[in-house]
């Protein structure tokens, strides 16, 4: 009988706009560990940023309101995060332009069970 895998790698992209959402929730029975998460600015004005990591109902701030600069991206993490299951993660942008699909957020995710 096959198991769960031990180690998932994942890669998760999503356009950031005005309204906060959650894009990447920490599924049962692992452990996620973030190993890069970024977002860039494509378009020809400064645009804010905010990323926040949820665990049982507390929202921390990880980067509330940064600038990034036009052709800029920003690294959101400086080392590892680690999830644990039902662990999520949100961002919102600010909406200068009207190209919607001007900020984009990438991370890269390690799965591994628990």
């Amino acid at each position: 009988m096959a198991g769960l895998p031990l180690n998932n790698f994942k890669t998760i992209t999503s356009v950031v706009n005005t309204v906060e959402q959650t894009v990447y929730t920490a599924p049962l029975g692992f452990k996620s560990v973030f190993l890069l998460a970024q977002i860039t600015n494509t378009g020809d004005t400064n645009e804010q940023v905010s990323f926040k990591f949820g665990r049982g109902g507390i929202e921390t701030d990880i980067v509330s309101n940064f600038t990034i600069p036009p052709n800029d991206t920003l690294n959101l993490l400086t080392g590892k995060l680690v999830l644990e299951t039902d662990d999520y993660i949100k961002v919102v942008g600010s909406d200068n332009n009207l190209d919607p699909n001007d900020l984009q957020f990438i991370a890269s995710i390690l799965e591994t069970s628990a």
